[in-house]
């Protein structure tokens, strides 16, 4: 049984994350990430990512690319940056070891596509987290956002999920 304590940081962990990708906090949404994290958007459940195509399937240097894109003013499909919301469910600690900590969470994300057709996008699925402790401080070993539409065609996911 985890402590009221360790589920209130992990929550806090996963509600300032949600914030930083909803408010194009791109660098501070960076600065969550270990050196070796892994940011991974499959196209469906069950996918093994050496064998399937992804969505999104990004290591440490990808992440660095993307959110280096996002913030230069050029990927032209978030100038501006989307509007976005999201609702997250409480957190579910799957499992924990060794100072790390596998948190899961149920989202259901607005976000209008103000760059083109002004249409709403609703992003509902399950997030899994990776946590780890380093110098005291939770960061992401991996963030892996499983769609529920995700083994379906899909619009440009140029934003942080």
């Amino acid at each position: 049984m985890a402590s009221y304590e360790l589920i209130n940081e992990l929550t806090q962990f996963i509600l300032k994350e949600s914030r930083y990708c909803d408010e194009s906090l791109y660098s501070d949404w960076e600065s969550l990430w270990t050196d070796d994290g892994r940011y991974w958007v499959p196209r469906g459940e069950n996918k093994d990512p050496d064998k399937h195509v992804s969505h999104i399937n990004d290591n440490r240097g990808r992440i660095h690319t993307r959110v280096k894109a996002l913030n230069s003013g050029t990927r032209h499909s978030q100038v501006p940056a989307s509007p976005m919301r999201r609702v997250i469910s409480p957190i579910e600690l799957e499992a924990e070891e060794g100072g790390e900590y596998r948190v899961g969470v149920n989202f259901n994300l607005t976000e209008m596509a103000i760059q083109s057709t002004h249409d709403m996008h609703i992003w509902a699925g399950r997030i899994t987290y990776q946590l780890r402790r380093e110098d005291g401080a939770l960061k992401m070993a991996s963030k892996t956002v499983a769609l529920v539409n995700g083994d379906e065609p899909i619009a440009n996911i140029s934003f942080l999920i």
